[in-house]
């Protein structure tokens, strides 16, 4: 099932996409897939961010050959950091190059959207706080990142974490194909096999020291192939079983 966030004259809501139409939920989804009755054309309504975090928890070199390009090791335990609730945008949103930034980096990554409010998961029981899986973009202002020995500045500004275009609740989320394009041109091509740390392992890990929240996103970790970006640039994040989530950069 698709899941997505849409606006129809000013009017906000979440809904169900199906078959190039989107019925319109009560509330979100999370607390059940009860239906208004209202049934919209796709070309109707604006898609929206599909989730609404209260914050992205973030793993850093969960990808050995990223961490490899890096150059920097790969930790033994997930690396985590947070990106703010105001970086979250949706397919179709630009992202901002900011001013005081000189290169601008993709990440394509898998999105986990958490449905249940939850702490200390124990190991093999993380399916159960999964809502499910949508594409995300980790926009990174390198040069700010590498300049200070904290993460969130270089990746936490407004419009730095794309998310969509919708949420797919069923997906093999431990082997599926993940691409990232800058104007069409292939430049991270894997698989979410290749993690180190797992999304059971990521989401029991994150849990110890924090309680997530319904909507609230992990960024499971890019592969490698980072790279700049220029303003005009469309990047695109494909993840087989999902979609496409699609930005501009200016």
């Amino acid at each position: 099932m698709k899941t997505v966030r849409a606006e129809f004259e000013g009017e906000v809501f979440y809904g169900i996409l199906e078959n190039g139409c989107v019925k319109r939920l009560v509330r979100a989804p999370y607390d059940g897939f009860e239906e208004d009755g209202r049934i919209y054309r796709e070309d109707e309504v604006r898609f929206l961010a599909p989730a609404e975090p209260t914050k992205i928890v973030a793993v850093g070199k969960n990808y050995r050959a990223h961490a490899d390009e890096m150059g920097e090791g790969q930790p033994e335990e997930p690396l985590l950091f947070l990106k703010p609730s105001t970086s979250v945008v949706g397919s179709g949103d630009n992202v901002v190059y900011p001013r005081i930034s000189h290169r601008l980096d993709y990440e394509g990554e898998l999105g986990v959207v958490i449905g249940k409010k939850c702490h200390a998961v124990q190991p093999g029981h993380s399916a159960e706080v999964i809502f499910g899986f949508t594409c995300l973009n980790d926009i990174t202002a390198r040069d700010i990142q590498k300049a200070v020995s904290q993460w969130t500045r270089g990746k936490g500004f407004d419009t730095f974490c794309p998310i969509g275009p919708h949420i797919e609740t069923e997906l093999d989320a431990y082997n599926a194909p993940i691409e990232t394009r800058v104007n069409g041109e292939t430049r991270q091509r894997s698989n979410t096999n290749c993690m180190t740390h797992d999304i059971d392992k990521l989401i029991c890990y994150i849990t110890e020291c924090m309680t997530l929240l319904p909507g609230d996103v992990i960024a499971t970790g890019t592969p490698e192939g980072i790279g700049s970006m220029q303003r005009g640039d469309v990047v695109e994040v494909e993840i087989g079983g999902i979609g496409v989530l699609r930005n501009t950069i200016v």
